[in-house]
């Protein structure tokens, strides 16, 4: 897509290892592919809309959702839309380090000698399917909610307090 700094993160990952351990088809739950990118040359709405239909029209074959998010452009929109302030990101590891959950602060990213992982929390609490709230996004009321609706779907998830 020769997108700057272009990471697959979030749900289709750790939702797909969630599924696994559950027993479910790895694509169970997920409704939609996130993919962050990073370009500060143009912050506007209208260009990352530009790409985004880009991305969904390469992707448009297999029949999912692929969401293109500029992570330069995050803090111009999140506290309308959630209610809290956030910084300025410097990269789409930036975005990906401040996942409301810690254990879901995951990437991977194409490179010319294969993939990358980025996993700044490591996987064990993925793994083992414990929901901390990320002091790096300190919103608790949004932790709660993605929390509590991780755990409807996957019971066996564990809230950390």
């Amino acid at each position: 897509m020769d997108l700057p700094d272009a990471w697959l993160v979030a749900g289709c990952l750790f939702q797909t290892i969630w599924n696994v351990r559950s027993g479910n088809p790895p694509e169970a739950h997920i409704k939609d592919y996130d993919l962050f990118y990073f370009d500060p040359a143009d912050l506007s709405e209208a260009a990352e809309a530009r790409v985004h239909a880009r991305v969904q029209s390469a992707f448009a074959d297999l029949d999912i959702t692929v969401e293109a998010k500029n992570q330069a452009r995050v803090h111009t929109w999140y506290q309308d839309y959630f209610g809290f302030p956030y910084p300025a990101l410097r990269s789409s590891r930036d975005g990906i380090d401040r996942f409301l959950v810690t254990s879901t602060c995951v990437g991977l990213q194409a490179g010319a000698s294969g993939l990358a992982l980025y996993a700044p929390n490591g996987l064990d609490e993925l793994y083992q399917g414990r929901l901390s709230p990320n002091p790096l996004c300190p919103h608790r009321p949004l932790f709660e909610k993605k929390a509590s609706a991780y755990q409807e779907r996957w019971p066996w998830l564990q809230i950390q307090a």
